[in-house]
């Protein structure tokens, strides 16, 4: 039997993926939460062999988890949901030792036999969300917006920064301040974030 962990804010999808591997006969969910800080804990006490992890979660998203997992619960393989697929978000689950990377709608049979695939210590990587991780859309930004947001992604001041690149600190603002509206991000932080997930920086 494979002892399997739920980890899924959403109520109505987190009941219809139990309902759905109660028809599996070598399948048994143990445990569910609906918080990605729980995951770690609920993992160490009920010791599953999957643990099938929504890559959104509130609290501590789904790879921060996975990577947890990997070094507290090494014996737990992770299984990750997702809607999307960047090849930011991919080499993210890859970096956190994540087995399995498939996209939560996918058809409900594929579930299964991922969990099994996982189980037995398998790679499983949705062809999808591969094809589309591997085909990154362009980058908005020019390349020198591109080496300021690598040394913002860094953690290097707007001073810092100028001095590295050589620039004006006026021109690195003006530089951060255009990337973030040609991305259309709340802050800096979230083009930061933008730009990892898709893979530019």
């Amino acid at each position: 039997m494979i002892r399997t962990l739920l980890a899924e804010d959403m109520h109505l999808v987190r009941g219809a993926i139990v309902a759905l591997l109660a028809y599996e006969e070598d399948i048994e969910v143990v445990a569910e939460v609906d918080r990605g800080d729980r995951i770690l804990a609920t993992a160490a006490a009920v010791r599953p062999d999957v643990a099938v992890i929504d890559i959104s979660m509130p609290g501590k998203d789904g790879l921060e988890a996975a990577g947890e997992l990997h070094e507290k619960v090494p014996d737990c393989n992770v299984l990750i949901l997702t809607g999307v697929g960047t090849p930011g978000l991919l080499k993210r689950a890859l970096e956190a030792h994540v087995r399995g990377f498939m996209a939560k709608d996918a058809p409900p049979g594929r579930l299964a036999d991922a969990i099994r695939r996982v189980a037995d210590g398998e790679r499983v990587i949705d062809s999808e969300l591969a094809i589309a991780a591997m085909s990154p859309p362009d980058a908005p930004l020019t390349d020198r917006e591109l080496d300021v947001m690598v040394a913002a992604a860094e953690g290097a001041t707007v001073a810092e920064i100028a001095a590295a690149l050589f620039l004006a600190e006026g021109t690195v603002r003006n530089y951060l301040y255009r990337s973030t509206a040609k991305l259309g991000a709340r802050s800096r932080i979230d083009a930061i974030r933008i730009c990892r997930e898709e893979g530019w920086i």
